[in-house]
């Protein structure tokens, strides 16, 4: 375990803003570190400029207050565990260059940070991400995930259940540091009447507030899905619609394994390029797998839709009774089981959605994938109209952010529909997603 800074507990006020995968943060630093220059214990990514540097310490407090007035006991305990967990990651974390000059270091450790700087020095050269001192340091946290993301559903609707943020607005999930607290929140979720679907985490990027470390829950992932990993979770740093789940991460979701194609490409190892495009294609027909069968649940349910293409529950009443509904909707996730075996056969017996199927699937696990493949065509689509031009690519991006969030879904969905093909191998049809943003597999 790492050198543990008890003397900042005290002295430090977190307002998480967003969690996993992509929360901010705005903290208060203590008197002893007046350089906020990314080299202390504790520092934010602030801007150089001493007005934005003052509006961000004199914001903190106030924000803090006014969570804490808008919260009830259960919201109280939810900042808390946030608050303790991102403390334990910045408390326990240590430079990468002194692990590697470290003797102890064990050497299998050593070759995956050292692959994490070649893929940090490609995403600043090649995919002009803006890497600015992230992954220059390494935590153990001691547990396969980060986090464990709580999503829910009602039991008849398609339409997530959102939870309210400062500044990011309304997100489709809520993360917790522990299983234990996701699963205790979870089980009230269902008391409530919720489809609820709990998904372990790998990686988070909290969008410049901290300098974001490697974590022991991925380093270890095979090369490519490393690469994606971070790659995609540099992505969110580049761009981010606030209160937008679905457009952010089809965005750092097209970026990810892009970059993973490219950084595969330049290291001319085409036997694990060739490994890695099947595994894409494998999740492209998971992605359809899923699509279809959220296709028929919604129509079941009598789901609207809003201009921007998202999922709405009915205001009419249903005419077919409860029990009714829910024979017909376990007939339908009984069909999807049945196809995925179909499916798997195909593959030859891959099996890496096996665990994702082990469960009893319901409206909020569907929601899980969707959020990060839905708008990934349209991305892939506006990526070849650039001619594969990243900067452009994120110009572009970056106007669709700015767009009201129903206009830029709808550009999106029209993009896909205009698509037939890619000029890139392994892209546009070809969906893949660190961690479900990589791969559902590993929300568990």
């Amino acid at each position: 375990m790492l050198p543990h800074r008890p003397h900042a507990i005290a002295r430090i006020i977190i307002v998480f803003i967003r969690l996993p995968n992509e929360f901010l943060l705005i903290q208060q630093l203590p008197n002893a570190l007046p350089q906020l220059n990314g080299k202390g214990h504790l520092l934010m990514n602030l801007r150089s400029e001493p007005a934005r540097r003052l509006r961000k310490w004199v914001l903190a407090p106030a924000l803090l207050l006014a969570v804490l007035a808008m919260s009830g006991c259960r919201t109280l305990s939810f900042y808390s565990q946030a608050i303790k967990g991102q403390y334990q990651i910045v408390a326990h974390q240590q430079k990468i260059h002194k692990l590697l000059a470290d003797p102890q270091t064990p050497a299998p450790l050593k070759a995956k940070l050292e692959l994490v700087q070649d893929l940090r020095a490609f995403a600043k050269t090649h995919l002009q991400l803006p890497v600015d001192g992230h992954y220059e340091k390494y935590a153990d946290v001691h547990r396969p995930f980060v986090v464990w993301n709580v999503e829910a559903a009602p039991e008849f609707s398609l339409e997530p259940r959102s939870w309210w943020y400062p500044f990011v607005g309304s997100l489709d999930y809520r993360g917790y540091f522990s299983k234990e607290g996701a699963q205790k929140y979870s089980a009230w979720l269902l008391t409530k009447g919720y489809d609820v679907y709990v998904g372990g985490v790998t990686a988070y990027s909290t969008l410049g507030w901290f300098k974001d470390p490697v974590l022991n829950t991925f380093i270890f992932d095979a090369e490519s899905d490393l690469a994606e990993t971070l790659f995609h979770e540099l992505g969110h740093q580049r761009v981010f619609a606030s209160g937008d789940t679905d457009f952010n991460e089809a965005f750092a979701t097209t970026v990810g394994q892009e970059g993973a194609r490219r950084w595969l490409r330049a290291k001319g190892d085409q036997v694990a390029l060739e490994k890695y495009l099947a595994e894409v294609r494998r999740t492209t027909e998971f992605a359809s797998l899923i699509a279809d069968t959220r296709k028929r649940l919604a129509t079941l349910y009598g789901d609207e839709r809003t201009e921007g293409g998202k999922i709405k529950a009915t205001t009419k009443k249903r005419a077919d009774p409860p029990e009714q509904l829910r024979r017909q909707k376990q007939q339908l996730l009984d069909r999807l089981q049945r196809e995925y075996a179909q499916l798997k056969a195909q593959w030859g017996g891959a099996t890496e959605y096996d665990k994702w199927f082990s469960r009893s699937v319901n409206n909020a696990q569907l929601n899980s994938v969707a959020a990060y493949y839905d708008l990934v065509p349209g991305f892939e689509r506006l990526l070849e109209q650039n001619g594969g031009d990243l900067g452009k690519f994120y110009e572009a991006a970056d106007k669709l952010r700015r767009e009201p969030k129903a206009e830029r879904h709808r550009r999106l969905r029209s993009l896909d529909s205009t698509a037939n093909g890619s000029a890139f191998p392994g892209s546009a049809v070809a969906i893949s997603a660190p961690f479900l943003s990589k791969k559902p597999a590993r929300q568990l």
